[in-house]
């Protein structure tokens, strides 16, 4: 016995060494040593390539798709041997336990790297692991699937790396005021639209989310890591979380974050390393990461080392220890191998947990019903369908449940344009998450926005039932058919509700169609139309010889039914050669970007005009803004940001205003606004409020708490609006707002369009603060003033607030098309 043992030994030893030799180190492959200097990612992905080349029988190397900028997104599967042969099966006995079924004991562990770009000693780390998982460390692997994705935002990682090397010193620079540790306004952490994909696991609205999310569904792993990189004087952090929790989460999520981060200090604490847990980064908002993950069942956890876009290779902390990229990377590489090593040895475990969290749906509303505009509904129908979250539509006349547009239990009559979720499904807790009318705090101290509920952010009329609620299959409507629309008809008419009715008008605009708006309701041949409805005449078009044949492609292309009418004598209302129904020009706009302006404000507007309107912007950067004609442009946009004061000098001002006076339109939205405030030609004012002056008598430690009694952390408030006005036509006479912060306004004269009323200071979902909300009432949301033949709109709260705010989007193309 005692010889065999000795045998076996051998054996195992020499597979080791034969797996070792076999496979080069990333230092070996790469001709540096790994952690010296930062990996450019086609490098990063040769890499892979030559893993998947020399243990095809270990890996399964997976591209899912490429970038805005076109670099590769890559997946890698790994285990042993036998459980590759068998991976598909393991995969679809996995997803069994979703529906109560499957007897898989084998651990699925998600490892993603690298979702901020600069945050780039992740994407390092990543090498190092799998490189050892497939050799030193091979016997987690017996039990074990692991999913690496080795960089979830390439552009932005090439960015930094790129943007480092140029700018670092040939001898190592520990000095953390040297140029290389200050990145740029356009720096490596978003992504190519500036926009943090961290904050995007939930709303979709980015090419890499959408990507990841068809792969991360096909697998809903038992474990998800999110490795990221925090300030350079942080320790370094990993689970359990702090609070607040969301209520869904299981009390073996919470347990296992514990075992996890047992066996992580274990590790740190024979390194001497330092860490903290259980503070900061908290599980409630559910775009993120670590929550994402854990709505679907997963144990999903964010680690995050010191460092970041500052650290460069090596950078001094503020107790004068150095910090280097190497110190970095092997934090990051412990933490990944001990997560791998718990999940090794509790995959059982994990495997009966994750079937408990399916089967376990007892949530207070059953079902969310929904009614509103089409072309909203289907714009949500497209996002549950990513979620994999089934819905349906009910031939139910009235319904009795919590009224979202009330705040209070009511009936809701449900019309033909309805749509029903039901938590009654595999993804139901998720369902419950994004939808439920107010999220449970536990903590009021958070890390984001404490609301985010569907039914407001796409402006639907819903109502949350105790009951569930029968429904049927939702029919795709068929594509309208313009086919044999009237071509000499006096006229073609469309109403103008949602960003479908945007999209359209701007390529109108683009084959230079000429359209007109009607400021007024009217009736034409029986029909009714609001404000805000398109007309395009024949006789505007008349030197256009494809003008018939262009209306139709571009209205089947954006699926708006056209109505055609013989005259332009309306039965009620406003003929069409009334100035009330004026013509929309054809504008030319251009944004600010760099200096004052946020990165992730502009890139929202970035995005809007590119991926969701589909119409030409000009980026004007501050750098060279003083040298710009404004007048070459009929739209001016500042993003939100601070210190506008540097980019307007006194002649630029004087610029700006006569612009406005001549007919520009300036749209500023968020701290942009402040620089016109007290400024000659802009009527904008700052709200006083009378502050509690009492003096602060509390403890030493509570000033963080006392701190937020003045914030508003992304809540929800219900606003009173002014759908005559163009700024809001297409919208009905109220408006749920997502508000970010407590910074108001006061009314404007005869410009208010949305806006909070005396006593409706308190949000319909979300937290704010006690001094916040005397703050913010009775304050300005969106408004317009007039200068000569020009407009200022100012937008105090953000209607495109993270791309997925769905229901402000056409208050932001309103201010660009109908505001004149």
């Amino acid at each position: 016995m005692k010889m065999i043992r000795i045998l076996l030994s051998i054996t195992l030893f020499t597979c080791f060494i034969g797996n070792t030799q076999e496979l080069k180190s990333p230092s070996e492959f790469l001709k540096y040593k790994l952690g010296t200097q930062f990996t450019r990612h086609h490098q990063v992905v040769d890499y892979y390539q030559y893993l998947t080349q020399k243990a095809p029988e270990r890996m399964q190397l997976v591209e899912y798709g490429s970038t805005n900028e076109g670099r590769p997104l890559l997946l890698v599967y790994f285990s042993s041997k036998e459980n590759m042969k068998n991976l598909e099966a393991i995969r679809k006995d996995h997803l069994e336990s979703t529906s109560g079924k499957g007897n898989s004991e084998i651990a699925i562990v998600w490892l993603s790297y690298n979702v901020h770009g600069n945050e780039s000693v992740g994407t390092e780390a990543a090498m190092k692991t799998i490189y050892d998982l497939l050799t030193k460390k091979s016997e987690y692997l017996e039990n074990t699937v692991i999913i690496m994705d080795p960089c979830l935002n390439p552009d932005g990682r090439d960015r930094y790396v790129n943007w480092y090397n140029e700018n670092k010193n040939l001898l190592l620079t520990t000095d953390p005021n040297s140029k290389e540790h200050h990145e740029g306004w356009l720096n490596g952490r978003a992504n190519h639209y500036m926009f943090d994909l961290n904050r995007d696991w939930a709303w979709l609205t980015q090419k890499e989310s959408q990507l990841r999310l068809k792969m991360y569904n096909r697998w809903l792993p038992h474990v998800h890591v999110d490795f990221h990189e925090q300030g350079v004087d942080s320790p370094y952090y990993f689970a359990p979380a702090a609070e607040p929790y969301h209520e869904v989460i299981t009390d073996f999520q919470r347990e296992f974050q514990n075992t996890i981060g047992k066996n992580n200090a274990k590790y740190f604490d024979n390194n001497g390393w330092y860490y903290f847990t259980k503070e900061v980064y908290d599980l409630l908002y559910p775009s993120y990461g670590d929550t994402y993950p854990m709505y679907n069942g997963s144990i999903g956890m964010t680690y995050e080392q010191g460092g970041s876009g500052r650290a460069g290779l090596a950078i001094k902390t503020n107790i004068g220890d150095t910090l280097t990229l190497n110190d970095r990377l092997e934090h990051h590489y412990t933490t990944g191998i001990s997560t791998v090593e718990i999940a090794s040895k509790n995959a059982g475990k994990l495997n009966n947990e994750f079937k408990k969290f399916y089967s376990n749906r007892n949530f207070k509303y059953k079902s969310y019903v929904m009614n509103g505009d089409g072309d909203r509904i289907n714009a949500l129908t497209k996002l549950l369908d990513q979620h994999d979250i089934s819905y349906g539509r009910t031939n139910k006349g009235t319904l009795k449940g919590y009224k979202y547009g009330t705040g209070k239990v009511g009936n809701l009559r449900i019309t033909g344009n309805n749509l029903v979720v039901s938590t009654d499904q595999a993804k139901g807790t998720l369902v419950k998450v994004l939808f439920e009318p107010n999220a449970k705090l536990t903590d009021s101290l958070t890390y984001d926005i404490t609301a985010w509920s569907l039914p407001y952010a796409y402006g639907l009329d819903a109502i949350a039932t105790t009951t569930e609620v029968s429904s049927e299959p939702l029919i795709q409507e068929n594509p309208v058919d313009n086919t044999n629309l009237n071509e000499n008809a006096y006229a073609y008419l469309t109403d103008w509700n949602s960003m479908n009715d945007a999209r359209f008008l701007a390529a109108l605009h683009q084959a230079n169609i000429r359209v007109r708006v009607a400021h007024k309701p009217y009736i034409s041949d029986g029909k009714k139309h609001q404000r805000g409805s398109l007309v395009i005449t024949r006789a505007d078009n008349k030197n256009n010889k494809n003008f018939i044949f262009q209306l139709k492609k571009i209205a089947a292309d954006h699926n708006v039914i056209l109505t055609a009418t013989k005259t332009g004598f309306v039965d009620n209302g406003k003929d069409f050669g009334s100035r009330y129904v004026e013509m929309l020009d054809n504008i030319k706009v251009a944004v600010i970007s760099g200096g004052p302006a946020s990165t992730l404000r502009f890139g929202e507007i970035w995005h809007f005009f590119e991926q969701q309107l589909n119409y030409p912007i000009t980026i004007l950067d501050a750098a060279y803004f003083k040298w710009i004609n404004i007048a070459d442009y009929d739209v001016l946009i500042l993003p939100d940001g601070l210190e506008y004061d540097n980019l307007f000098t006194e002649s630029k001002y004087a610029e700006l205003r006569v612009w406005v006076e001549n007919g520009g339109n300036l749209i500023a939205m968020g701290g942009s606004i402040n620089t016109l405030v007290d400024k000659d030609g802009f009527d904008i004012k700052l709200k006083k409020t009378e502050k509690d002056t009492t003096a602060n008598l509390s403890a030493f430690g509570s000033t963080q708490r006392e701190r937020i009694s003045d914030e508003i952390t992304g809540a929800i408030f219900k606003t009173k609006v002014d759908n005559t006005h163009p700024l809001a036509y297409g919208y009905d006479d109220s408006y749920f707002t997502m508000k970010l912060g407590s910074t108001s306004y006061e009314y404007l004269d005869g410009g208010s369009v949305a806006y909070l009323e005396n006593g409706h200071n308190i949000p319909v979902s979300g937290f704010a603060g006690f001094e916040a909300k005397n703050k913010i009432d009775k304050s300005l949301i969106f408004g317009v003033e007039s200068h000569g033949e020009g407009k200022v709109i100012y937008m105090i709260d953000n209607p495109l607030f993270r791309g997925f705010w769905e229901n402000g989007k056409l208050f932001f193309a309103n201010a660009l098309f109908m505001v004149k």
